[in-house]
C-alpha cells in the first residue's frame, strides 16, 4: 500500500478503542473526569466503541469530540498487531505504539493532502516521496515504530510543508494576512478578509467567523472550539479537519468541502 492509498481517517469499527485506553486526561471543561493512562474509560464498551459517543458534549467530553487518530486506531490493531487487541499480553507494546503511530498518521496526513492540492513539480514530488517514507517508517515491527523520532520528521518535513501552504494560499489571496499563532480568541472576524491567510496554530476559540470567506486560508492546528462558522465558506479552506469542523458551531448555511460533513449537532 502507497501512503496516497493508506486510509487516514479513523475507522472505529476495525480499532480496539484505543483512544478511549491509552491517553489521559484530567477533569476540566473538556473532560468529566480524571483517567489514567492506559486505563479504559468507563464510556468504552465491550465491542470496543464509545457507548456515548453521541452525546460526549452534553456529557462533559468534548475534548473527545476533537481528538482524531489519523486512522492509526485501525493501522495499530489490525496490522501492527494483525487484531490481537490490547486485553491481550500485547498490551504493553500496543500501548507504546498507538501514540507514535498517531503522531505518524498526523503528519502524514498534511503531506498527503498537500500532495492532492498541488500542482505538477519538484515539490509535490519532494512531498510524495515524504509520504512514502512516513508511511513506510509505521510499517516496521512495534519495537522500530515505537522508536521513530516524530518530532525530528516533523522538523525535517515542515519547511516543505510550509512550502506547499505558500504555493497554495497564492491563488486564493487578498492581502495573505500572516496571522500564525495570532491569539484571535472571541474575536469578531466578520469584517476581516482571510482569503489566503495563514492561520496556522492560531487560537480562534468562540471567535466570529459568520460569513466570512475562508478561500485558501490556511487553518492547520488551529483551534476552532466554538467558533461561529454559520454562513462561512469552507469549500476551499487548507487542510481543514473534520475534528476542527466538529468542535465548532455551524448550519445549513456553512459551506463545506464534498469530502466534510456538517456535525449532526448543527442540524
Amino acid at each position: 500500500m502507497t501512503s496516497s492509498e493508506r486510509e487516514l481517517r479513523a475507522d472505529c469499527s476495525q480499532c480496539f478503542g484505543l483512544c478511549c485506553v491509552v491517553p489521559a486526561f484530567s477533569a476540566s471543561v473538556d473532560f468529566a473526569i480524571d483517567k489514567p493512562a492506559r486505563t479504559p474509560c468507563p464510556n468504552l464498551a465491550a465491542n470496543s466503541l464509545c457507548s456515548v459517543h453521541t452525546r460526549l458534549p452534553e456529557l462533559g467530553f468534548r475534548g473527545c469530540t476533537v481528538y482524531d487518530c489519523f486512522g492509526a486506531g485501525q493501522r495499530v490493531s489490525q496490522e501492527t498487531f494483525d487484531g490481537v487487541d490490547w486485553r491481550s499480553e500485547s498490551a504493553p507494546e500496543m500501548f507504546d505504539v498507538f501514540p507514535v503511530m498517531r503522531d505518524l498518521h498526523e503528519l502524514l496526513w498534511y503531506v498527503t493532502e498537500s500532495v492532492r492540492l498541488l500542482p505538477s513539480g519538484a515539490l509535490r514530488a519532494s512531498l510524495r516521496a515524504e509520504g512514502e517514507r512516513l508511511d513506510g517508517l509505521g510499517s516496521g515491527a512495534p519495537a522500530e515504530v515505537a522508536s521513530v523520532d516524530v518530532d525530528a520528521l516533523r522538523a525535517e518535513v515542515n519547511p516543505l510543508l510550509q512550502q506547499a501552504s505558500s504555493v497554495l494560499r497564492t491563488s486564493a489571496r487578498a492581502d495573505g494576512s500572516d496571522m500564525r499563532g495570532a491569539d484571535l480568541f472571541g474575536a469578531d472576524l466578520r469584517r476581516r478578509d482571510l482569503r489566503g491567510a495563514s492561520l496556522r496554530g492560531a487560537l480562534m476559540v468562540a471567535a466570529d467567523l459568520r460569513g466570512v470567506d475562508l478561500a485558501g486560508a490556511d487553518v492547520t492546528g488551529a483551534d476552532l472550539r466554538d467558533a461561529d462558522l454559520r454562513g462561512a465558506d469552507l469549500t476551499g479552506t487548507l487542510y481543514l479537519l473534520q475534528s476542527q469542523l466538529d468542535s465548532a458551531r455551524g448550519d445549513s448555511s456553512t459551506q463545506l468541502p464534498t469530502d466534510r460533513r456538517a456535525p449532526v449537532r448543527w442540524a
